[in-house]
């Protein structure tokens, strides 16, 4: 935390004085530096506070590169959120670890804890109780976001990929409430690799049935044209792989990145973006720069400055109501009551409207807001981390790897003022349920 502190206080004086290249590799060196610690004390190199330090640390050091125009002089106020974001996590973790590892020891030595989380591996217990019925769950769920999706096409009358000249034909490719359904698609890839290490011995059918059925779970977000969905279901995959395993090398990341390369060009030149269209929004200082690093470095580094935006030009805190918005959204109350979500964005550009993980958290209660919002982040973190260990409910893999996938994309959006995300966290908590509902009743025959 020490060397977070210094690097802090240095970006902000290079970045004070103008010196941006500094400014930025401070914050960098200082991610980088606070992931390997955690790596080299953990050896994994999914840990929750190792992947929030070197995404979220990374990608604000990526930001004060100052490549775009568009990129301001942060306020003062900006910095300090900045700083309570990640030293309130930090140091709530810490202390939620402890914990939580002094309540399993406690109850280690009590004997309450089950043999399978002192093993290393799956027990045919394990396999037994959850196994038969995750194949059930993937038919299950790839048939009802299919059956969602034919319904969205049929009832608005076009398949997004099957367009030409329609940028945003996956944006109005929606219907409130069905599309939920559509793309909860994505966590089949993720069930599907849970599958083959909870039932090592499927038949050959079983096994080809379970793979047709990712096949079409995967070609969902390839019809809607929705990159995002597609490398969200592949890395997710890629992640509940490496948690269940063991297999816990960032190859594995890499292979899967490399992968989705020529399929994120592909839906890219099928939503009919130009690189003349791209250019003009993102307003680089070098016009040369080409599209291959200006599209990412736009997608991390502008987040920051439309927190900056927000602190800088908001009227009024919206004292929780902002941060509510999947209650309002997934329980119809934002139709009958439209004020409780008419809250305007502020940002460097219209067309630019991702923003980091807090934006929602200071829209609400200042810099407050992002204090509480970090430590509840940190508490549920320690907490998950403390639930994970072979032979258990395969849910908890999954519940893990999409909260991996949220801190390494924390520089992206508001995640958890989104009312997908707990609409994943909803159909992982149902999965999890059926297993258990499956496994007591086969005990009961």
């Amino acid at each position: 935390m020490l060397v977070y502190v210094i690097c802090y206080g240095a970006a902000m004086l290079f970045a004070f004085s103008a010196h941006f290249t500094l400014s930025g590799m401070s914050l960098m060196f200082a991610a980088l530096y606070l992931y390997l610690w955690e790596y080299g004390k953990s050896g994994n190199p999914l840990h929750l506070r190792g992947l929030f330090s070197l995404f979220y640390v990374g990608g604000e050091g990526i930001s004060c590169l100052k490549l775009s125009n568009l990129q301001k002089d942060w306020s003062l106020e900006t910095w300090a959120c900045f700083f309570v974001a990640f030293a309130a996590f930090w140091n709530v973790y810490e202390l939620a670890e402890k914990r939580f590892s002094r309540k399993k020891t406690e109850s280690a030595k009590d004997g309450n804890v089950q043999k399978e989380c002192l093993q290393s591996g799956f027990t045919q217990a394990a396999a037994a109780k959850y196994g038969d019925h995750i194949f059930i769950a993937i038919a299950g769920l790839t048939a009802l976001s299919f059956a969602a999706f034919l319904f969205e096409a049929v009832r608005l009358g076009y398949v997004p990929f099957l367009l030409r000249g329609v940028p945003h034909a996956y944006s109005y490719f929606h219907i409130s409430g069905v599309h939920y359904l559509t793309v909860s698609c994505v966590l089949v890839p993720s069930m599907e690799v849970l599958l083959w290490f909870y039932k090592r011995e499927m038949k050959k059918t079983e096994k080809i049935l379970s793979l047709i059925l990712t096949g079409v779970a995967l070609l969902i977000p390839v019809l809607c044209v929705s990159r995002f969905q597609l490398i969200f279901a592949v890395i997710l995959a890629v992640l509940t792989f490496m948690i269940v395993s063991g297999h816990r090398k960032l190859r594995y990341l890499f292979f899967a990145a490399a992968g989705l390369v020529p399929l994120y060009v592909i839906l890219t030149i099928a939503r009919s973006h130009d690189v003349t269209y791209l250019n003009g929004i993102f307003e680089m200082k070098n016009a040369a720069t080409p599209i291959f690093i200006t599209q990412p470095y736009m997608y991390i580094a502008n987040n920051y400055d439309n927190f900056d935006c927000l602190v800088k030009q908001l009227p009024a805190h919206s004292m929780g109501l902002k941060g509510m918005f999947p209650l309002w959204a997934l329980s119809g109350l934002k139709f009958l009551k439209p004020v409780l979500v008419d809250w305007p964005i502020y940002v460097t550009k219209e067309e630019l409207t991702t923003v980091t993980l807090f934006y929602d958290a200071y829209y609400d209660f200042g810099i407050a807001g992002v204090f509480f919002f970090s430590s509840v982040l940190g508490v549920l973190s320690a907490w998950l981390s403390s639930r994970i260990y072979p032979g258990r409910n395969p849910a908890w893999y999954l519940f893990y790897s999409q909260a991996a996938l949220y801190f390494m994309l924390s520089f992206f959006t508001t995640w958890y003022s989104n009312p997908t995300t707990w609409f994943y966290f909803a159909v992982t908590g149902a999965f999890g349920i059926f297993l258990e509902i499956k496994n007591k009743r086969r005990k009961q025959l």
